[in-house]
């Protein structure tokens, strides 16, 4: 019997600073979404609807607002903050490019403090689009 609290004791000692030292890594991954851009008139404030991703901080039902559309086709592109639905401060910012192909992120409020992401966009049928890339949470960036 006391063989066994022994071993407990000392599988728990060894699993709760690992699991905590991975809780303080930085998070990263591949990141895949689709957005469909019916919302997107080519004025200021137009935006782009996700779809479906792999990020549960990206949910679905998620805004894309442009706040420069004109220069979206530009190398420069657009200024956007990725908004997610329902209440709470939270917002990603970036920039998109649809002459270069490219959506960056830097930052955001919320959830999405410490989110880096850049991914590649590409035309998928209609008004849908889809963003191939990798994203991360680095506290300390």
């Amino acid at each position: 019997m006391r063989a066994r609290v022994l071993t407990a004791l000392f599988a728990a000692v060894i699993v709760v600073p690992s699991a905590l030292a991975s809780a303080s890594a930085p998070r990263s991954g591949d990141l895949h979404a689709t957005k469909n851009c019916r919302g997107f008139t080519g004025e200021a404030g137009s935006y782009c609807l996700i779809t479906s991703s792999n990020l549960p901080q990206i949910e679905v039902g998620s805004k894309i607002n442009y706040l420069q559309p004109a220069l979206l086709l530009t190398p420069a592109g657009s200024d956007v903050v990725l908004d997610p639905p329902g209440p709470g401060d939270n917002a990603a910012f970036g920039n998109c490019s649809l002459a270069v192909g490219q959506c960056t992120f830097w930052g955001g409020t919320g959830k999405f403090r410490h989110f880096h992401a850049s991914v590649v966009v590409s035309h998928l049928d209609g008004y849908d689009w889809a963003w191939d890339g990798a994203y991360s949470f680095s506290p300390g960036d």
